[in-house]
């Protein structure tokens, strides 16, 4: 497994031993759960049952009170995430622009749908409710990078810069 913090091939016991190294370091801290959630969903790319279970028992916080904060908070995730998170802006003003429009564009070019992920694991599909650019709608974020007024035309182009990155990295290792 390949974690989003190190980049690196590991073992999910070594990335457990990490979440248990990051839950002791943060544990006796005021508003320690959602800093190790962040953490795990870091180590594992997403949170996965055990991880939540772990978090609850060794905190001494019931399972459905951190599920709730997991569920409560898009960040994180529960299913596993694509290499690139794309979050499509739908608020007002790129609704109105024409947002919907390109995550249709989108949809159809990566034939997923809103919470899905691609067969090959490098984008996952999300909306969103306003980036802070609404002058520049429609807006779409990859990971932390914003495009700002997005043409549904333009949208193949964009996620083939994406593709093309990925298949560099991996030429490099």
């Amino acid at each position: 497994m390949i974690t989003e913090k190190t980049g690196q091939s590991q073992t999910e016991e070594e990335l457990f031993q990490q979440l248990v190294n990051a839950i002791n370091e943060l544990k006796d801290k005021d508003g320690a759960l959602i800093p190790i959630l962040q953490s795990a969903q870091n180590l594992f790319g997403y949170l996965p049952e055990y991880v939540l279970k772990h978090i609850s028992s060794t905190l001494n916080i019931p399972y459905s009170e951190v599920a709730g904060v997991v569920t409560f908070y898009s960040f994180f995730s529960t299913t596993p995430r694509g290499k690139n998170l794309l979050r499509v802006c739908l608020g007002t003003a790129c609704y109105v622009r024409g947002g919907k429009e390109v995550l249709a564009a989108i949809k159809n070019e990566l034939k997923i749908d809103i919470g899905e992920t691609t067969g090959d694991k490098l984008f996952t599909l999300e909306i969103g409710r306003c980036f802070g650019a609404c002058s520049l709608a429609p807006v779409v974020m990859i990971n932390d990078e914003v495009f700002q007024r997005v043409k549904p035309a333009r949208i193949r182009d964009l996620l083939n810069s994406f593709r093309n990155k990925d298949e560099m990295e991996e030429d490099h290792e």
